[in-house]
């Protein structure tokens, strides 16, 4: 009976200390920020973050693109809320592309940082229609061309 009763207290000491591995670890926002910034960024249909004022001025003074832009991140204890503030591509399908870059953000956030990522909220700002415009014009080159043979 003593031997196994010190076995499952062996077995508690190793619960413990599995349960205390991170502590003492502390991750920044803004290193949650730019994970989640690197996964938004490789998700098709995205044209691009949308910042805030200063966000821009700072990258435009830095020269430096900043990976963190569009991102709010607000980690308690062990877990994490994201909110991405996004411009989506002109006939991208803006539900698929929500929900590409919660699946993305999530697992690039959790599998590298190791918290819990409870929220993944997706606010589209704008819709980038240059590419658009750039399809009408080839269009109308096009014509042209056709026009003058």
């Amino acid at each position: 009976m003593n031997e196994e009763n010190q076995n499952q207290g062996e077995i508690v000491e190793l619960e413990e200390e599995i349960k205390t591995e991170n502590e003492g670890i502390q991750i920044s926002n803004d290193v949650v920020a730019v994970i989640s910034g690197v996964a938004v960024s490789e998700v098709p249909g995205v044209a691009g973050m949308a910042g805030g004022f200063a966000g821009g001025i700072t990258e435009v003074l830095s020269g430096k693109k900043n990976l963190a832009k569009g991102i709010k991140v607000e980690v308690t204890g062990t877990q994490a809320k994201i909110d991405v503030n996004i411009i989506v591509e002109y006939g991208s399908r803006i539900p698929d592309v929500a929900f590409e870059i919660q699946n993305r953000v999530k697992k690039a956030v959790e599998s590298m940082t190791g918290l819990k990522v409870e929220e993944v909220n997706v606010h589209v700002q704008g819709v980038n229609t240059d590419h658009a415009k750039g399809e009408d014009n080839q269009e109308e080159m096009k014509e042209e061309t056709i026009s003058e043979e």
